[in-house]
């Protein structure tokens, strides 16, 4: 299915170098504003109090994130809890008071609001979950990150493998530099965002490699070069790229605008990841393949002709 179809391929590669020494600067930027200013990890990851509260008839989140906010709580989350009427409330750690003092105080101001407010249980995360969670989100990244390597080296070649892994970790890096420079809270369901993104954006780098794949095949390109059968495929996926990353912003878009404080983070991430994805696919992965002088003969293997015949590419 296609939108429209580009009958003249556009020079991407001739641009190459000049969008790399944008993409390495903003990737410095991020790996700057990582280490001076660090992530801002949420309670699943620094400990805190997770409250459940139970409301006789379904409350108004945005009010008790006001009134928990009035206490001078930051990044507080709120959000419902198995019904409509019960709310769970999650706590960040405050220097100088208690698990326990801090859900006498949330219960006092839900209260004064409405009397019949109901608690349910109180639960201290330690830092020490905080730290396994930190640890596994890490182990997690890194068994995905040596799978597509592995994916893509026994797939197509090694030298789209470094690309595209390449490519992916300067998206990953990326997002986590959005959310270093701007402080957004770094929860568990951005670190799966940004697990999704890794899968995403290699999609995209995969399907560019499989039609730079197919072109080499073709008698008719014998005689185009690495870059310019780089620039075919990429200029005959738009149409694919348009479509498959419109209809998914869309649905990530509808999160982002509609999904409340909850999903924001979340939808916030991937949208990153999508645009940075499809700018790492072309600019990115396709530049790095050509540096590392990809060629015909790494894809198509030579036919073997009887006796004393010369062996001939397709």
């Amino acid at each position: 299915m296609e939108f429209f179809r580009i009958k003249r391929d556009i020079p991407f590669m001739r641009h190459a170098l000049v969008f790399n020494v944008i993409s390495f600067v903003t990737f410095l930027l991020a790996v700057f504003f990582l280490a001076t200013r660090g992530l801002h990890f949420s309670i699943e990851f620094t400990g805190g109090t997770v409250m459940e509260v139970a409301y006789p008839q379904a409350p108004d989140l945005e009010k008790v994130r006001t009134t928990v906010g009035g206490l001078g709580f930051t990044d507080t989350q709120v959000q419902n809890f198995g019904t409509s009427r019960d709310v769970l409330i999650r706590l960040p750690l405050r220097k100088g008071e208690t698990s326990a003092r801090q859900s006498e105080q949330v219960l006092e101001a839900l209260r004064a609001d409405d009397a019949k407010v109901e608690l349910r249980r109180v639960e201290f995360v330690g830092p020490q979950v905080g730290s396994e969670l930190a640890t596994d989100g890490a182990m997690a990244l890194l068994f995905v990150v040596i799978g597509i390597m592995i994916y893509l080296a026994v797939r197509f070649e090694w030298k789209f493998a470094v690309a595209a892994i390449v490519a992916n970790l300067h998206d990953v890096i990326i997002i986590l530099g959005f959310f270093a420079f701007f402080q957004w809270e770094f929860s568990l369901s951005v670190l799966a965002a940004v697990l999704a993104v890794l899968g995403y954006s290699v999609n995209e780098s995969v399907v560019i490699f499989d039609r730079v794949r197919e072109k080499f095949r073709e008698r008719a390109a014998r005689a185009m070069t690495a870059p310019q059968v780089l620039d075919h495929a990429i200029t005959s996926t738009i149409s694919r790229t348009i479509i498959t990353h419109g209809s998914t912003q869309m649905m990530v878009g509808s999160m982002l605008l509609f999904g409340g404080p909850t999903l924001h983070y979340f939808a916030l991430a991937l949208t990153i990841g999508i645009l940075f994805g499809i700018y790492s696919s072309v600019f990115v992965a396709a530049a790095i393949a050509m540096w590392l002088g990809v060629k015909r003969e790494d894809l198509v293997k030579p036919v073997k002709k009887k006796d004393d015949e010369q062996p001939e590419l397709p």
